[in-house]
């Protein structure tokens, strides 16, 4: 739906399309910036045009307001340039997903699109090709709250066989809501990494002056480059200003704010390595790079689910759910607790070969089930207490395990020995 009534008139006057940067003068203050799409949910009055600050602004233009086309919208061609190519350079794939890091406006809808292309996704910040031969493709291009196990599996496949075709490293631009389910998943599913696997995001989209997006990639690019690390990781803004980013582990890192640069953080371990400029810090143990060829075991079972114990949660909910599974995760409260009326729906779901691992709710700190009488009940009716292990790393590393081997015993054991780093002994405070 377009511009329609006074605005439509005062638009058709300027001529002014969505797309062209305008001058919007009303109640004596004038507004510039790029005129946006009518919005179905606005007033006909209102008109909205994206600030030089990236922000939207909807503006009611009524008696003796104006409209001037400052200069027309320009159309861009698709990119078609050839990514250069330097000896001296090592190589860097990258390898595209979605998310607000390779996104672009769409002045037809005024939101912010994916990078459809490798060439779109490697122009996109020109300075990685200062650092490295870039090696680009898309793999897909979607949401992350839409990423599901095919997803990971192919993802896997594509940085392996980067690296073992001699890419000192993989980056994987991915969106910011679920990329510690992914990091993890890369976690377990490669082995013998030649180099590092770095999932990196941003809060921002590129449209915006305040956009984090060329400040992690050229942080993931430096890793992959200039260190010796032989893992995944994510890398994410250190703080809120341009000061440095952060390398956490693939299996110890968790978003903690919905939209702030710095939003991720390492959990009961320090992050791997600080990057500020091109100087890289390394902050704590970490895997080095092997010899290779980087192995893939990417086999995932999807009948596991993740509960988030909740006061009044009911056993019939847990029954319906253990009954159609094959493992369950418990977040539970504290010390890794749930309700008394759920320990006979935990035994049954044990005995008809559910694993049922405990996780906290508290992120930091670890699962202690030999406190209280509750949690003692829980271990006898066959709980697996998963030490300071995330609830999603505990999901996903649980659909991993169980795509490797069915066997109880077998997968009690692998869910409690650190496969990737995901438990550890000691924790920073």
């Amino acid at each position: 739906m377009g511009y329609a009534g006074h605005v439509g008139r005062l638009l058709e006057e300027a001529d002014a399309a969505v797309g062209d940067e305008v001058e919007v003068t009303r109640r004596g203050r004038t507004h510039r910036g790029i005129l946006m799409p009518h919005h179905d949910f606005s007033d006909d009055a209102i008109v909205t045009v994206k600030l030089s600050s990236g922000y939207n602004v909807g503006l009611c233009l009524e008696g003796e307001s104006k409209v001037r086309v400052v200069s027309k919208k320009l159309t861009k061609d698709p990119i078609r340039r050839s990514l250069p190519t330097d000896e001296s350079k090592k190589d860097v794939a990258f390898i595209g997903t979605g998310g607000t890091i390779a996104s672009y406006v769409d002045y037809r809808t005024g939101a912010v699109h994916p990078a459809k292309s490798a060439e779109e996704l490697a122009f996109s910040v020109p300075e990685l090709m200062d650092v490295c031969n870039v090696r680009a493709r898309v793999l897909y291009s979607i949401y992350s709250e839409n990423m599901e196990v095919n997803h990971w599996q192919e993802l896997a496949r594509a940085a392996a066989s980067e690296l073992n075709s001699g890419a000192s490293g993989a980056v994987v631009p991915h969106g910011t809501d679920t990329m510690g389910f992914t990091s993890a998943a890369l976690s377990f599913m490669l082995g013998r990494l030649s180099g590092p696997v770095v999932c990196v995001g941003s809060q921002r989209s590129s449209d915006r002056p305040s956009s984090d997006a060329t400040m992690n990639l050229l942080a993931a690019t430096r890793l992959c480059v200039s260190s010796d690390i032989g893992e995944v990781v994510v890398v994410m803004h250190g703080d809120i200003s341009d000061t440095y980013c952060v390398a956490h582990r693939g299996v110890k890192v968790r978003k903690m704010h919905s939209s702030r640069r710095d939003a991720f953080r390492s959990v009961d371990i320090d992050p791997v390595a600080r990057v500020e400029g091109s100087e890289i810090s390394l902050l704590s143990g970490y895997s080095k790079r092997a010899a290779g060829p980087v192995e893939v075991r990417d086999k995932m079972s999807e009948r596991v689910s993740m509960l988030y114990f909740y006061p009044g949660f009911e056993p019939e909910h847990f029954e319906m759910i253990s009954g159609n599974v094959e493992g369950l995760i418990i977040a539970g409260t504290g010390l890794g607790h749930v309700s008394e009326k759920l320990v006979k729906p935990i035994s049954k779901a044990v005995k008809n070969g559910v694993f049922v691992g405990v996780t906290t709710q508290c992120l930091y700190g670890a699962v202690n089930l030999n406190v209280y009488s509750t949690g003692r009940d829980m271990i006898s009716a066959g709980a697996v207490p998963l030490g300071n292990m995330l609830p999603e790393t505990a999901y996903v590393k649980l659909m991993w395990v169980l795509g490797q081997t069915k066997d109880p015993s077998e997968v009690a054991a692998m869910m409690v020995k650190d496969l990737a780093g995901e438990t550890t002994s000691r924790r920073s405070v």
